[in-house]
């Protein structure tokens, strides 16, 4: 622009001298800038229509990222609902866009208050009775920005509700002890509500923190862990000897069922074989009885003449019969 540096020079040099240094008027700044446009054809329109196109161009694109939506509001209205990338609405003062992450996993604590994060998490001192952390996305952007006027407030509201819900009727052991199931249950109570309430909000997990005895029931309750610790070495014992006493008895039992069934099975198939034989036999029979019968009885008599030892036959018609008492002592052959 063609300004007269002389004339700034002096007030620069009075206002660094202690003069007063009056800046240029505003009648002054619009006269170069007339001085200036005279020298384009168009004048000042040019530099009207320029500005004006600027103006479109930063306000009419805009980049949503890859893990958001953006929401896009005509006159305050909701219009539409754009996807990642470059995108174009109309100027501002007519189109609105608000950015929404969709992908990113939002955090509340309950109970406590993280102090630091890292791999090894501190926390603020005076913890509740039951801390827990509920991590949650953002699944309808148009709930999620015009449904509900605090979207925040409100679930924590309904996360507290929830969770009392949930515990009320909980003892403080199965509160410390199922803190998995009592997750689950609050999980999907949490997302009824806030179902209902049109939040636009998914819940991903719910992950219960360790939960502090008030101070004054302390050692009351340290008895009662020490007695079910002692309960459950109690009924470990008691299984252990279970599991080493009952398959030994099983086993034995086992064993003497299949020795009894090898016992019957060889009884059946001896008296199977010695019905065969004896059929066979009396086929045999059948065909040549005297034959059959004689072969028999001798058979008999060379089994059982063996096992008597010595034998004296006498003729049953013998009258005078001698006195046989010596016979067979000597063993030199007098008889």
């Amino acid at each position: 622009m063609a300004w007269d540096w002389d004339k700034l020079q002096g007030q620069r040099k009075g206002a660094s001298g202690g003069g007063s240094g009056i800046p240029p008027g505003l009648d002054d700044v619009f006269e170069k800038i007339k001085g200036a446009t005279g020298r384009f054809p168009g004048g000042i329109w040019l530099i009207l229509i320029a500005v004006i196109l600027f103006f479109l161009g930063t306000s009419a694109f805009y980049t949503v990222g890859v893990d958001e939506v953006g929401v896009v509001q005509r006159f305050g209205k909701y219009t539409r609902t754009t996807q990642p990338g470059l995108n174009f609405k109309l100027p501002r003062g007519i189109e609105k866009v608000s950015k929404v992450k969709v992908r990113y996993v939002f955090k509340e604590e309950f109970g406590f208050r993280t102090l630091k994060a890292g791999v090894k998490t501190r926390y603020a001192s005076g913890t509740a009775l039951v801390p827990w952390i509920v991590q949650y996305r953002i699944q309808d952007p148009y709930k999620y920005l015009f449904k509900v006027h605090n979207v925040r407030a409100t679930l924590r509201d309904l996360s507290e509700s929830s969770m009392r819900l949930v515990i009320g009727d909980r003892s403080i052991n199965e509160v410390i002890s199922k803190r998995k199931e009592i997750a689950d249950a609050a999980t999907q109570q949490l997302q009824k509500e806030l179902d209902e309430a049109e939040t636009g909000i998914k819940v991903t997990t719910i992950e219960m923190k360790k939960t502090n005895v008030p101070e004054p029931v302390q050692p009351s309750f340290n008895e009662v862990n020490q007695a079910t610790q002692e309960k459950e070495r109690m009924i470990y014992q008691a299984r252990e000897a279970y599991n080493k006493v009952i398959p030994a008895a099983r086993g034995n039992a086992e064993k003497t069922i299949k020795s009894a069934e090898g016992y019957a099975l060889a009884r059946v198939n001896r008296a199977k074989g010695d019905a065969s034989r004896f059929v066979s036999v009396y086929e045999e029979y059948s065909k040549a009885p005297d034959v059959t019968r004689r072969r028999l009885y001798l058979e008999a008599m060379q089994e059982v003449f063996p096992k008597m030892g010595e034998k004296y036959i006498v003729d049953a018609d013998q009258k005078n019969l001698l006195p046989l008492l010596n016979l067979g002592k000597s063993e030199g052959g007098k008889q």
